[in-house]
């Protein structure tokens, strides 16, 4: 039986929307989401009817063991993959009514993408990687640098910007790849095992420039298999077998 499912976004921000639409301040939203895999003979029911909802603002891990669903879950929430069934509204748009071309306009405009192998360009410096999607959302070169280079200042890297990835540590190219995911101003900061690659100590600092990120505001989603990296949002979501386990604040954070 799926655990009862606390919800923990501010109260000013949930009020629902008109017929059943999401409220003010929801980024995501998703209701009854399901999503199955043919595997063989078999269907793998990655996920069973799943309910989420993440405010502005907020700071939220994913969690669960191998198979519980967490990947598919961030894929979804990233535009990356599509529901079989279920609703599923990013920042007040309903994502099932989009189109291709619609939904990767969508995708790139309101998410942040952070990976755990950077996924930076080998020959291009710190600058062009975070100006990439820049380009491909067509803005001019002068306003493109200006915001990158503001990108960077802000995970502390400003004076790095002409290094190639080769030139950086694993912290210093995870944080390029945090500039590049904050440069387009995303409604939502979207994080896959962030850590994954990275020491003890490096973890820390960039768990730290997370903490720094939300607290101007920024809206976090964690994914991760680890505990230790999952206390550093304000609330968890655990699933387990394609269902949520529980959606808990972190005593120790508060409510973001």
């Amino acid at each position: 039986m799926q655990a009862p499912v606390t919800q923990t976004a501010p109260a000013r921000e949930t009020a629902p929307g008109p017929a059943g639409r999401p409220g003010a301040g929801q980024v995501i939203v998703t209701r009854a989401v399901t999503r199955s895999f043919p595997m063989g003979d078999t269907v793998i029911r990655a996920l069973q009817g799943v309910d989420v909802t993440i405010c502005r603002g907020e700071y939220v891990a994913i969690m669960g063991p191998s198979g519980s669903g967490k990947s598919t879950l961030m894929n979804i929430i990233g535009c990356l993959d599509r529901p079989d069934s279920g609703e599923y509204w990013l920042n007040g748009t309903p994502v099932a009514e989009l189109g291709d071309a619609d939904l990767a306009a969508l995708r790139n405009r309101e998410i942040g993408f952070v990976f755990q192998t950077f996924n930076l360009l080998a020959r291009a410096d710190a600058l062009h990687n975070v100006e990439l999607p820049l380009i491909y959302a067509g803005v001019g070169r002068r306003e493109r640098t200006e915001r990158a280079q503001l990108a960077l200042e802000q995970v502390g890297l400003r004076e790095r910007m002409r290094h190639r990835p080769a030139e950086l540590s694993g912290g210093q190219r995870q944080r390029v790849a945090v500039a590049r995911a904050l440069v387009t101003r995303p409604s939502l900061l979207l994080a896959d095992e962030p850590t994954g690659n990275l020491d003890s100590a490096t973890t820390a600092d960039i768990l730290a420039l997370f903490d720094e990120l939300h607290r101007k505001g920024n809206t976090i989603v964690l994914v991760t298999h680890d505990p230790a990296v999952a206390e550093y949002a304000h609330r968890a979501i655990r699933l387990r077998d394609g269902r949520i386990e529980s959606d808990t604040p972190n005593p120790r954070k508060g409510h973001g």
